[in-house]
């Protein structure tokens, strides 16, 4: 559903006020508004809204509380409230809140509404471009967050690996890249062993889908993302309640795919490869098993310490392959462990790289981008845990401590002729609806990457 600005002349006005603020603010209105507000007790509560009557009865112009400056609770896309609170119509700001570009950025994200199984309960409200706003960037970066949220919302029997597969196909062919999958049995003809084993279980066979777009004389930029369409936990079987939104196990696919739309429809300087290991981890005859052990397409052989820990398994085989081409910036996303959250919660990704330009520039392009993240250590001490009694290296290690921190010292031993290498452990959903972040499948971290790569090669 994509975000389309308003052009109108008309548009009803939004005036952002704070606590501080409001009777400076109160004092400009006209008599009748000024009393309206004050039988309303409207005191520019953050997230307060009020609707200001005109003398015919229409509505002429909308109050909205924010935070004060400095605030604890101050939260650049508040104002991503507005398209569930308006009636029907066209507004624009009349005032500029504390960030206008996050503002209109927080509107257009507020509007979504996930309507492909029943008629979406959002009203139809636009916005008119701030001043100075580049509408055409708002619109691309709150598009692709919206085809992330689709993807993610989308229960697992109508978003299996084949469907992924034709969303990043469809992708493709609307920015004229090239695009290519193996599936099935030819993935271990092509020497995909991992991806091969965590999927073979279920009856929607795996694949891994390769999207390659831009010019080949540019910096290569590739993106791999986790396609777990749908994660059981294999053998080691999760419990129920731990399978219940675990539709959203291939948000790492969603977002490499909505980062990658940005990336193309800006027409960046890259050669942009992208790929999904799409696989579903399920339970038959045939499924993986505890102790089991696999020689990955680097060569390293793995063992099976739990087949819950499938998502660093497809990513190790699709990291190997981008690693072959050098590329000088290879980026994963994937939701790959419940330590992250632990550690960070839902809103805060953990991000993994020994390049510190790169943790820099990110660091400051998230807080930019008001899309957090956060970075936490590739330790080298722990790598030892890793360590397998019969293989090379185990995909879960006992113990149970620093969760994320050795799943992103796992794949880094897939990683070896990359210029520079970013790993993100994203939760890809919104537990509980935040002002432009409803509830369910959630865009993390494409917005920041976007950003970093539009300053690099814009």
């Amino acid at each position: 559903m994509p975000f389309v600005f308003e052009t109108s002349s008309t548009a009803t006005p939004i005036t952002f006020v704070t606590k501080s603020s409001w009777d400076q603010v109160a004092e400009t209105l006209p008599p009748a508004q000024r009393q309206f507000a004050t039988a309303s007790a409207f005191t520019a509560r953050p997230g307060s809204y009020l609707a200001l009557p005109a003398p015919d009865g229409a509505i002429a112009q909308i109050l909205f509380g924010l935070d004060d400056d400095g605030a604890r609770s101050r939260d650049p896309f508040r104002p991503g409230a507005l398209p569930g609170l308006l009636p029907p119509g066209s507004y624009r700001f009349a005032n500029a809140p504390q960030d206008t570009r996050l503002a209109a950025l927080a509107f257009a994200l507020g509007s979504y509404r996930f309507a492909r199984y029943r008629k979406a309960d959002s009203p139809d409200v636009r916005l008119v471009p701030p001043e100075g706003v580049d509408a055409a960037e708002i619109s691309r970066i709150a598009d692709a967050a919206m085809l992330a949220r689709d993807l993610i919302n989308t229960p697992a029997n109508d978003m299996g690996p084949g469907e992924l597969a034709a969303a990043a196909q469809g992708l493709a062919a609307e920015f004229g890249a090239s695009f290519a999958c193996i599936v099935g049995e030819d993935l271990k003809a092509g020497n995909f062993p991992l991806i091969h084993a965590v999927g073979m279980a279920s009856d929607r066979a795996p694949r891994l889908i390769d999207i390659v777009w831009g010019d080949p004389a540019h910096p290569k930029v590739t993106l791999v993302g986790k396609g777990v369409c749908f994660d059981t936990g294999g053998l080691d079987l999760k419990p129920s309640s731990g399978m219940l939104i675990m539709k959203k196990d291939m948000g790492g696919a969603a977002n490499v795919l909505a980062l990658a739309r940005m990336v193309m429809d800006a027409k960046l300087k890259v050669r942009l490869r992208v790929l999904i290991p799409a696989v579903e981890n399920a339970v038959s005859a045939n499924a993986f098993r505890p102790l089991d052990i696999f020689t990955s397409r680097k060569g390293i052989t793995v063992e099976i310490g739990n087949t819950d820990a499938e998502g660093r398994l497809v990513l190790a085989d699709a990291l190997a392959l981008a690693d072959e081409e050098k590329p000088d910036l290879l980026i994963d996303l994937g939701t790959l462990t419940g330590a992250a959250r632990v550690a960070l919660g839902p809103d805060l990704p953990p991000f993994y790289t020994n390049d510190e330009t790169l943790a820099a520039d990110l660091a400051r392009c998230a807080v930019k981008e008001n899309d957090p993240l956060w970075r936490m250590p590739l330790w080298p001490p722990y790598d030892a845990w890793l360590d397998s009694k019969t293989a090379t290296i185990t995909n879960a290690p006992s113990g149970g401590f620093a969760g994320s921190i050795t799943c992103a010292l796992f794949l880094q031993r897939f990683v070896e002729h990359a210029k520079s290498w970013l790993h993100v452990d994203i939760y890809g959903w919104t537990p509980s609806a935040k002002p432009a972040r409803p509830e369910g499948g959630e865009c993390q971290a494409a917005r920041a990457i976007y950003t970093l790569l539009s300053e690099r090669y814009a």
